[in-house]
């Protein structure tokens, strides 16, 4: 755990206890009891009210809390846009996690927001003339592995080809169009870029081994070799 996601996980405790001990903090998060102390003094550096009691332990001053976060109608209304935009992917994966948090934004919103927000999304349709029934579930790890510089293996069936190639990529990014995520890699078979159909992926696997960064720039990528469906 980073020292960020600790001292967040620390904060939320204190909130939660009335009183919480070094010692009980350094066995949560399985680290000394020193670190312990230079966390507590993060979070009073950062204005955080925490309270010492002497030979007993942490606590936050009595009505301490985080502001919430608000949002204008306007701003839930462009979620709420996104939401019926998003959810017409073909990658279930990516439309998972989106509503997932989405259902968080939407638990700080307002009486009011929530209603009118609910409102709007029953007076929404995309539509979407051109209908393909095939889909995807890889989008979320391949932007992992693209962020985290991970080795993807594949198993790859093009436009009007029945045969299917496995290939070891490096993933650098991607880009949607016509309702179709598209994603550039590093082909090792073909020693050059190449695009990659996410729906066509008919088997992948996120690889352990790291790749050193090419530099690709997406936008030089599209001056010398547009996109052309495979």
């Amino acid at each position: 755990m980073s020292q960020l996601s600790r001292l967040i996980a620390i904060l939320t405790l204190l909130k939660s206890k009335r009183l919480l001990t070094a010692n009980e903090l350094a066995k949560k998060f399985e680290v000394s009891i020193r670190t312990i102390y230079r966390d507590i003094r993060k979070l009073e550096e950062a204005g955080i009210p925490v309270t010492t009691i002497e030979g007993r332990g942490y606590s936050l001053m009595d009505g301490y809390s985080v502001a919430p976060v608000q949002f204008t109608e306007k701003q839930a209304n462009a979620l709420i846009t996104a939401e019926q935009l998003i959810n017409q992917s073909k990658d279930a994966s990516f439309v998972e996690d989106f509503n997932d948090a989405l259902t968080k934004i939407k638990s700080v919103f307002r009486t009011s927001i929530q209603e009118k927000s609910e409102l709007l999304q029953s007076k929404i349709h995309i539509f979407n003339p051109t209908y393909e029934n095939i889909s995807s579930n890889a989008l979320s790890e391949i932007q992992l592995a693209i962020t985290n510089f991970n080795r993807i293996e594949i198993n790859y069936c093009k436009v009007n080809d029945t045969n299917v190639s496995f290939r070891k990529i490096e993933p650098y990014a991607m880009y949607s169009t016509q309702h179709k995520w598209i994603l550039i890699a590093w082909c090792h078979l073909r020693q050059d870029y190449r695009a990659f159909r996410v729906d066509r992926i008919q088997h992948f696997k996120i690889l352990q081994e790291k790749f050193e960064d090419r530099k690709f720039n997406l936008q030089a990528y599209f001056q010398s070799c547009p996109y052309n469906e495979k």
